[in-house]
């Protein structure tokens, strides 16, 4: 029986993305975005729950998110959950999940009204950015983010 491995987030970034350069030339790129849900309790109290995951983006957007991801940015994430497994110093075996971006859409800044000018830019930026990053990485195996093509248009009606 096939399965599938597809996981779609939409969060804030909890800090600036941290970008590695391996030896090979390749670029990865780590950050922890967070989701929040709210509901009431058999109290009537609202709760809000806070979920934490770790993305882990390779080549382009790496590249991407090193350019224009800085914490509290809004971000759409498609990808896969990765567990590895390892050993701590202690030699107990130990599991860290991740997921690993296929596609990610900026959707802007926080609302703070400090960052409004900027929001709106992120997007166009973005655009610009992977449009340049697209024709220079065509061998690249990364597909291209959701809703924006190599060919250089996101004329997708998103309702994000």
């Amino acid at each position: 029986m096939a399965g599938v491995n597809k996981v779609i987030l939409i969060g804030n970034l909890g800090a600036d993305p941290e970008i590695r350069n391996l030896p090979s030339g390749s670029s990865v790129a780590n950050f922890n975005i967070a989701t929040s849900e709210s509901y009431t309790n058999k109290n009537g109290e609202r709760v809000t729950q806070t979920e934490w995951h770790r993305i882990e983006c390779w080549e382009g957007l790496a590249r991407i998110a090193e350019q224009y991801l800085k914490k509290g940015n809004s971000v759409y994430i498609e990808g896969k959950i990765r567990t590895e497994e390892w050993q701590d110093k202690d030699g107990n075996t130990r599991y860290t999940t991740r997921i690993r971006a296929q596609n990610m859409t900026m959707l802007g800044g926080r609302n703070d009204g400090s960052e409004g000018s900027q929001t709106d830019n992120s997007n166009s930026q973005y655009n610009n950015a992977q449009q340049g990053g697209s024709q220079q990485n065509s061998g690249n195996q990364q597909p291209s983010p959701s809703g924006f093509s190599s060919d250089g248009g996101a004329d997708d009606d998103l309702p994000f």
